[in-house]
């Protein structure tokens, strides 16, 4: 069995003039990051490796997330192909992911990340908000096999703010 979960990096800033990749969390996408890890290292959860966009938002939402659950860095990875707004290219990065791995976390982008939730998913997603997480697995051993699968759990940050 196969594994993904689909994190949309925090609410960014546009405060700044700097490039896309470049733009910072907001302070709002740094509280939603630390209470979406907060629900889940209450919980047993772990994955067997973490993937993020290289993008500054995607990759800051990872640390303060992968932190919060006390998860192993050396199992983490930065790589171009998550910085990606259609899908296509995160599609092609998860089924050409090892089969040693079952389960992986991304952190990226949407429209991509709802577009993938809705595809592999069994549960319809409008809109994957910022800081979001969707937890998808798929009754196949090779990644390269992915298609349909379940949506196993969804954790969207303003159904834990107080």
């Amino acid at each position: 069995m196969k594994q993904v979960i689909l994190m949309r990096h925090g609410k960014s800033s546009w405060d700044y003039e700097v490039s896309d990749k470049d733009r910072p969390l907001k302070e709002r996408g740094i509280n939603d990051a630390h209470l979406v890890a907060e629900k889940l290292s209450s919980k047993d959860f772990s994955v067997d490796f973490a993937y993020s966009s290289p993008a500054n938002r995607a990759l800051h939402t990872s640390m303060i997330f992968l932190r919060g659950i006390g998860f192993d860095l050396v199992r983490f990875q930065v790589t171009n192909e998550l910085y990606d707004f259609s899908g296509n290219s995160v599609a092609a990065f998860v089924k050409g992911l090892s089969d040693t791995l079952d389960k992986v976390m991304i952190f990226g982008h949407n429209y991509a990340f709802t577009t993938l939730a809705n595809t592999w998913g069994d549960t319809y997603i409008e809109n994957l908000p910022t800081a979001g997480l969707v937890h998808i697995e798929f009754d196949v051993d090779e990644w390269s096999k992915i298609t349909n699968g379940r949506t196993k759990q969804t954790v969207f940050p303003k159904h834990l703010r107080q």
